[in-house]
């Protein structure tokens, strides 16, 4: 018998998901618990697995489209397997709307009904940046909604088109960019773009620098890294850091707090976020929850999973929630130090650059100077002046400098 794969329940108060890639097309043979489709929420893009072994028989959803909780996405059976009587209607309508079915009689549809009913926020935000009047379109979705598909065909036809009256004479003409020169924005990159600005617009942003020797932790990692490889857990430098962070956050809590207009909202947990890169998608930030309860060994089992699950979309919209600082590593493509924008609510970011050797004036236990090669990293601390003065935040950023180079 047929079965379902209907959208899940991705998260506490998540009540519609964004469908991004079918993985898979109508008539392929898939595993159980393969990665079936693409979805997004809150910035999370996530492969939902098949439900059962045997054939894509029917997709009852367009990429681009938006897509309530439990509704059906598929049908998933043996070839030739008859879909149940509940999905042929709704099957029937989906293809009524297709290209290649426009030469037969369409019902009529009142067009701004089904504009302001079932626009998803993408393909909305897609027609307003390139002034694309919608009832020029035919919408491919199904009861003929318009996906994000459409307007993406739309744009590529390189059609000359104007803005509508009510949108010209809100707004001056601009010449839409060409075939060659437009690369549609992916919903991550538009989201990333979106909370940048409005980080940059809210917080007040300041950058202070320092250096830390990284020599006791490499001694600690070398002489730890087998111990840790038994229990089947990578350990890498991000662990250290963080660790060094919580210690810093529970000598200096004001580095934990959130700004409120009565006042500041303190935390009483210390959720870590980490910055993952993602290639040419962008990046994302799984939250490492109350980690100053776990030790440096739990610390870096959560790095390993998040960063896992990031990479090969597994997150789920509360894995990347409820973060209240957060480490960016910017020097895995060389860079030395930058300054890195505040994640909202929070009131601080923390920046690695690369670690480089160089050579540092060192000082013996007598008090004797001399010139030695040590492995140096700078630490780049962007935090919220409203929050923070430079006194706090040097505070702050000392005692994670003075836990990295003291490392036992």
């Amino acid at each position: 018998m047929a079965e379902k794969l209907t959208a899940p329940l991705m998260g506490e108060g998540v009540e519609e998901i964004t469908l991004v890639k079918w993985l898979k097309g109508e008539g392929d043979r898939v595993k159980k618990s393969e990665p079936i489709v693409e979805v997004e929420t809150d910035k999370v893009v996530t492969e939902l697995p098949c439900p059962a072994g045997g054939v894509l028989l029917k997709t009852t959803a367009e990429e681009g489209a938006t897509i309530k909780v439990g509704d059906l996405l598929a049908w998933i059976g043996e070839p030739g397997e008859e879909i149940p009587e509940e999905s042929k209607e709704a099957s029937k309508e989906a293809i009524k709307e297709t290209p290649a079915s426009k030469e037969k009689p369409k019902q009529a549809v009142n067009k701004t009904s089904q504009i302001d009913t079932f626009l998803s926020p993408v393909v909305r935000k897609i027609a307003e940046e390139n002034a694309i009047d919608l009832d020029e379109l035919e919408g491919t979705g199904k009861d003929g909604r318009i996906t994000k598909r459409d307007v993406l065909a739309y744009l590529e036809a390189g059609e000359k088109r104007e803005p509508s009256k009510a949108a010209a004479e809100e707004t001056p003409k601009k010449a839409l960019p060409s075939e060659e020169n437009l690369r549609p924005l992916s919903s991550v990159r538009r989201t990333i773009a979106e909370r940048m600005v409005q980080s940059q617009q809210t917080s007040a942003h300041v950058l202070t620098v320092m250096e830390t020797d990284m020599s006791r932790v490499l001694a600690h990692r070398a002489h730890n890294k087998p111990l840790f490889d038994q229990d089947g857990v990578r350990l890498t430098l991000t662990a250290y850091f963080i660790s060094a962070i919580v210690e810093g956050l529970q000598a200096n809590p004001t580095a934990n707090s959130s700004w409120g207009e009565e006042g500041l909202i303190m935390h009483p947990d210390i959720n870590i976020g980490m910055a993952v890169t993602l290639g040419k998608e962008g990046l994302i930030v799984p939250v490492i929850k109350q980690a100053d309860t776990l030790s440096l060994l739990g610390i870096a089992r959560q790095v390993n999973d998040l960063a896992e699950c990031a990479r090969s979309k597994q997150l789920k919209p509360e894995d990347v929630r409820d973060g209240t600082f957060t480490l960016t590593n910017h020097g895995h493509g060389g860079s030395l130090f930058a300054s890195p924008i505040i994640f909202q609510p929070q009131i601080g970011i923390l920046g690695t650059g690369r670690m480089h050797k160089r050579p540092v004036v060192v000082q013996d236990e007598n008090g004797n100077e001399a010139i030695a090669i040590r492995p140096m990293v700078y630490l780049s601390f962007v935090f919220d002046h409203r929050v923070l003065d430079g006194e706090g935040a040097d505070a702050f950023l000392s005692d994670v400098k003075d836990k990295l180079e003291n490392w036992e």
